[in-house]
This record gives structure tokens, C-alpha cells and sequence, in this order.
């Protein structure tokens, strides 16, 4: 089945708009509340789902906080 961008409904497109909309505020806030690239975060947000989603949990949860911390206290 190919379907073509100009076939597809348009609340399909809003319903997309929404999901980048929703997804790059979360990051851009967050990001600010924890220090980070607040404006990179938002940005990249805007324009894919949900890998930019998927590596701020990993980076600000995992790899920022439990390695590059504790260099930072020593």
C-alpha cells in the first residue's frame, strides 16, 4: 500500500504537530530545570519522535549523573 503525504487526513498532521509540540517542551523544560542544553534539547525535540526523547532519559538519568558527576566531586 503506498500512500502518499497528500492523501493522509489532516488531523493525522495535527495530531503529529501535537506530539513534537508536547514531547520538545517537555525536553526544553526539563533540560533548564536540570542544567542542560535547554535550547538544543527543545530544537532537536521539535524535529524527531522519540529519539531525541530516548537520549535525554539516557544522558541526563543515566550517563550524566552516575559518571560524570563523581568526577566532578573528587
Amino acid at each position: 500500500m503506498n500512500v502518499k503525504p497528500e492523501d493522509m487526513p489532516i488531523y493525522f498532521w495535527i495530531g503529529i504537530a501535537l506530539v513534537l509540540l508536547a514531547q520538545s517542551t517537555w525536553l526544553f523544560i526539563d533540560a533548564r530545570r536540570r542544567g542542560h542544553h535547554r535550547w538544543f534539547w527543545g530544537i532537536w525535540g521539535l524535529i524527531h519522535f522519540p529519539s531525541p526523547l530516548l537520549f535525554y532519559l539516557l544522558w541526563s538519568r543515566f550517563f550524566k549523573e552516575k559518571f560524570f558527576s563523581k568526577r566532578r566531586r573528587s
